[in-house]
């Protein structure tokens, strides 16, 4: 005779959001212990990962969460769109979000390393797939720390994230319009001086290059470079960038007239799927894959 009912097996569905029959059969490999039957679907879930695993993920959502001073921003990556504005997907990638700022992690490799509710990252994440029914990854993390300000922003979509740190208090507002800012301009870099050097001398070669196009004689081609290269840093560099808000002010201008001579320390921006090589696939030719 079972030793569980119908309460029991709503119950584990409710801790584990796995099917109904999936947790009868929990219950009925483990004789109605709850804790083996979690960990039975786990491994289940481990099962389905594998399957899943080879699935690229290039889309998703990209989640910050912030106080005053400290800023944590992480890229969880679905196959598709559709999964990523699924509220178990949400619930998920908002949990994962809220274990980044609680802990310490310098890197994703740490966060993914770690233990969250009692069990290791990698099977919560598997039992995560098995219930989402798509491969998943958490793939990007990062983490400000200041003694001044910080500000984030997320654009509606959840696919760029910004974190901007100055070094003053009470720059958060001011910050929060540079992080829309960056979110929309994408710079490249924070200023001139963490732009290097080999960088520098591409743009010199690449604006001698277009001089030599238009007919420019050999001989003023040097005097012409330098506005080149400033050019180069207003376009690209989040400090000279003309404010979006107010073209008259660089972002510089902006942050100092904003918030009493404040000065930008740093800056991150994720964009969903930058780096991930997408396949493309044939519909017809996946689901004959799967029926197979």
């Amino acid at each position: 005779m079972a030793n569980f009912g119908p309460k029991d097996i709503k119950r584990l569905r409710e801790m584990t959001d796995a099917g109904m029959m999936d947790c009868k059969q929990a219950l009925s490999a483990t004789d109605g212990d709850m804790e083996k039957a979690q960990e039975w679907l786990r491994k289940k879930g481990l099962g389905a990962a594998a399957k899943k695993a080879d699935k690229v993920a290039a889309e998703g959502a990209i989640i910050i969460k912030s106080d005053s001073n400290k800023a944590v921003m992480v890229e969880i990556n679905s196959q598709t769109d559709f999964v990523a504005k699924n509220e178990k997907f949400q619930t998920f990638a908002n949990e994962v979000v809220e274990h980044a700022f609680a802990n310490d992690f310098n890197s994703a490799e740490e966060l993914n390393a770690s233990e969250i509710n009692g069990q290791p990252f990698a099977d919560y994440l598997a039992l995560q797939i098995a219930t989402i029914g798509e491969n998943l990854v958490v793939r990007r993390y990062a983490k400000v720390v200041t003694d001044g300000s910080v500000g984030s922003y997320v654009h509606a979509n959840g696919r760029v994230g910004v974190i901007v740190s100055a070094n003053k208090d009470g720059a958060d507002e001011a910050l929060k319009n540079i992080a829309m800012h960056a979110a929309a301009m994408s710079p490249k870099y924070l200023n001139e001086a963490s732009v290097d050097s080999e960088t520098i001398e591409k743009e010199k070669e690449i604006a001698r290059e277009q001089l030599i196009k238009e007919g420019k004689p050999e001989a003023i081609l040097e005097k012409i470079l330098p506005g080149k290269i400033k050019r180069f840093m207003q376009d690209n560099t989040l400090e000279n960038q003309k404010f979006v808000m107010d073209d008259k002010l660089s972002v510089a201008e902006y942050l100092a007239k904003e918030a009493d001579g404040a000065k930008l320390e740093s800056f991150v921006r994720f964009e969903l799927g930058e780096g991930v090589e997408k396949v493309e696939e044939d519909f017809a030719a996946e689901v004959a894959k799967q029926m197979a």
